[in-house]
């Protein structure tokens, strides 16, 4: 079986569960080696175990500039390279609406949930960009449905995931040619994405709540929610030298058709 990824090197932001940690699967399946960051020790080092010496990892929270740079390290150090960064850390508001929520818990909220979803991005991407010119590789950012229109989210989580949508589109112009940036936006999907605590939903995972999961296959053109190992393919290919070389600025929307109800 060909592997498409061989020899490559990938650091990968939230990789304890849900997309990153699929995506982590993926790779190693694929051939990569792959250094997995996320705050939860103990599924790192669970997953650490089922991939064995292909799998480094570092235990911390990608808000931190210190913690994004040891993932780069830890890449050049046990693997001598990298070839591409995945930046998927990210959490949820669970639709809620800021005319809802007083002044303070805004701020809080905004605060907790950008610095997460949008800061924690653009940490390991400058701390990743040198190795990533020197390899010729790539920066892959987990976008949204949301990223494009409304409905998938609360005000906040609707804006920090437009918001990563530009990050793509402005990296991919400042970085090239010499490293490509894309993104990959999923629709609705049964992971353990988890909420804010400043919105006291940080133990709210999606995956244990059934209403949700049902509202989200009723949703789609496909009568299903989608795993978390459905969007997988899609880094794949984007990392991919061969097939995704001429794939820059590019976010490919996996979210079963319901853009085109959406539209």
């Amino acid at each position: 079986m060909v592997e498409i990824l061989s020899g490559q090197t990938a650091v990968i932001t939230g990789a304890a569960s849900g997309i990153g940690e699929a995506v982590a699967l993926r790779f190693v399946e694929e051939g990569a080696n792959v250094v997995a960051l996320d705050r939860n020790a103990d599924a790192l080092a669970d997953l650490a175990d089922r991939l064995g010496d292909r799998c480094a990892v570092v235990a911390g929270d990608c808000t931190e500039a210190e913690i994004c740079r040891r993932g780069v390290a830890l890449a050049l150090q046990k693997f001598g390279k990298l070839d591409c960064v995945v930046a998927n850390a990210g959490v949820y508001d669970w639709y809620k609406r800021i005319d809802r929520m007083g002044t303070a818990d805004v701020e809080t909220a905004f605060e907790e949930l950008f610095r997460i979803n949008v800061l924690s991005t653009l940490l390991i991407a400058r701390s990743s960009v040198e190795a990533l010119r020197e390899s010729g590789g790539s920066l892959i950012v987990t976008c949204s449905n949301a990223s494009f229109r409304a409905g998938g989210g609360g005000t906040l989580y609707t804006a920090s995931k437009f918001a990563l949508r530009g990050v793509v589109y402005q990296l991919a112009y400042e970085w090239a040619p010499h490293v490509r940036v894309n993104g990959v936006a999923p629709g609705g999907t049964v992971t353990g994405l988890s909420g804010l605590a400043a919105l006291e939903s940080s133990s709210r995972r999606l995956d244990s709540e059934e209403r949700t999961v049902e509202m989200v296959a009723k949703a789609s053109p496909l009568g299903r929610a989608a795993a978390a190992d459905d969007h997988a393919g899609c880094y794949v290919l984007l990392a991919s030298r061969r097939d995704g070389k001429n794939l820059n600025g590019t976010i490919l929307v996996s979210d079963g058709g319901l853009s085109s109800r959406m539209g």
